[in-house]
């Protein structure tokens, strides 16, 4: 990228938004930032478009002036993805919240990219549908594309990847193309949707998606359990999983973790013991099976103080608690920053990732809950630091680099769910070796001055 004159690019961008194009400290400090431990670099001016032909526009003005453009959806994601570390333009999205259709013989949605889940599946409450990835936070569905996000639902019902059908895009240059259609496959030519998706913003902007939707199940039960140990709760999802149990969803949470959570939420008061939180979906008839099959397995491994929830408002506190665990974990040392970090293993390595690392914050000295989507052999840690001591800091970070190694030791991935931003940048070689040369040459075809979203994902010098 040549030198960029964003104060050119600043005077027509104000031009064709006017008052949806702000320099004020206080909204660029919004967009400085998302929920990772990194450093906030402020952008040089905000763009707010109402549609995706002025997303184009905003594109062509930056790119005239070799402008860094990085999109913005509600800043959830983990690993500084949306801190515009070159400067410019961030282009934020949450204008464009619309459910423009909703498909219910084809179970699929057509959806602007500011729309957040909880709006989404509030819509489609009265049709009898909902919308599946849950990656805990209320992200817009354009930034959980952009990210490939999964959450606590993918052991069923799989990430952003395997519910995306189409995507619109703005690329490098302004060109507004469409990947895929409302067809459940396809075999005609390369598959662009799933080039975009996990992207990051490093190819263009999501403006549009046609997203999968699925029928409410007639009955959910939830519950949580207790095992002795770490290991006694993974090998009882490794056998459910290997039985086919088809588990909704299937939590863990360590004993730290479990401490804050009673911490946090004072009327939960679980044993603070390694637990599994689950969910099945079916018949009632299904269910209960499920239920019992469950109950079975864990038996073997000494699962315990089973607590059954069937009532909606029960399940909707246990999740929520579930979704809190991060500051729950938080309430575990107080004043403390959390760093957080996670990895992915084929599921059979799952208890040995989880005990290495266990091991390594106690020889490290560190304090760092555990919670995981172990159905995917997912996990993720809270390293919690006081951020005024270096020494701890640079400690969380060698605990970080341990992590990862290990992860692709074990055949596994360095991010599961969190993405790579500036974060997981080193690894990348590691993980993909010659193929990260290919990646690169993707985003130079793309968008060969490097104003999107550049500094992440890929170095282009």
């Amino acid at each position: 990228m040549s030198h960029p004159d964003i104060s050119a690019a600043i005077t027509e961008l104000k031009s064709l938004l006017g008052d949806r194009l702000s320099t004020g400290p206080s909204v660029r400090d919004l967009h400085s930032e998302d929920a990772a431990y990194a450093t906030p670099v402020r952008p040089d001016a905000v763009a707010f478009p109402d549609s995706t032909v002025e997303v184009s526009e905003v594109v062509k003005i930056c790119a005239r002036h070799q402008c860094p453009v990085v999109p913005f959806g509600v800043g959830t994601s983990l690993e500084g993805q949306v801190i515009p570390i070159k400067g410019g333009i961030s282009v934020d999205t949450s204008r464009m919240n619309k459910v423009l259709r909703v498909n219910p013989e084809d179970l699929d949605a057509v959806v602007q990219p500011g729309v957040t889940r909880k709006q989404l599946n509030e819509e489609l409450r009265a049709t009898g549908l909902m919308f599946t990835v849950d990656p805990g936070a209320d992200a817009t569905l354009g930034g959980m594309a952009a990210t490939r996000a999964s959450g606590t639902n993918t052991v069923r019902y799989g990430t952003m990847r395997e519910n995306t059908l189409a995507l619109e895009v703005v690329l490098a240059d302004g060109t507004i193309i469409n990947t895929g259609t409302r067809a459940r496959k396809s075999s005609a030519g390369y598959d662009l949707t799933k080039l975009m998706i996990g992207s990051e913003g490093t190819l263009g902007i999501i403006t549009q998606l046609t997203v999968r939707l699925y029928g409410q199940p007639e009955a959910i039960s939830a519950a949580t359990c207790a095992f002795p140990s770490v290991d006694d709760a993974v090998n009882s999802v490794i056998l459910a999983i290997q039985s086919g149990l088809p588990m909704a969803r299937i939590e863990l949470l360590d004993e730290l973790q479990m401490k804050g959570m009673n911490t946090y939420n004072p009327d939960m008061n679980l044993p603070e013991k390694p637990h599994l939180f689950l969910e099945f979906h079916g018949s009632e008839s299904g269910v209960a099976e499920q239920v019992e099959s469950f109950r079975d397995i864990a038996n073997e491994f000494g699962g315990e103080a089973f607590d059954w929830a069937t009532k909606t408002e029960d399940r909707n506190r246990l999740w929520e608690a579930r979704h809190n665990a991060y500051w729950a974990a938080r309430s575990l040392r107080q004043g403390a920053c959390p760093i957080v970090t996670d990895v992915c293993v084929p599921i059979s390595a799952l208890a040995e990732a989880i005990n290495r690392t266990k091991a390594d914050i106690a020889e490290a000295g560190l304090m760092a809950p555990v919670v995981g989507h172990v159905g995917d052999g997912n996990f993720h840690l809270a390293i919690l630091i006081d951020p005024d001591n270096s020494e701890e800091f640079a400690k969380a970070k060698e605990l970080a680099a341990s992590l990862n190694a290990m992860a692709l030791e074990l055949e596994g991935t360095v991010t599961g769910e969190h993405g790579v931003g500036t974060g997981k940048m080193a690894y990348l070689a590691d993980e993909h070796g010659p193929a990260l040369q290919v990646m690169a040459a993707i985003k130079k075809a793309l968008d060969p001055d490097n104003i999107m979203n550049p500094g992440k994902m890929i170095n282009l010098n």
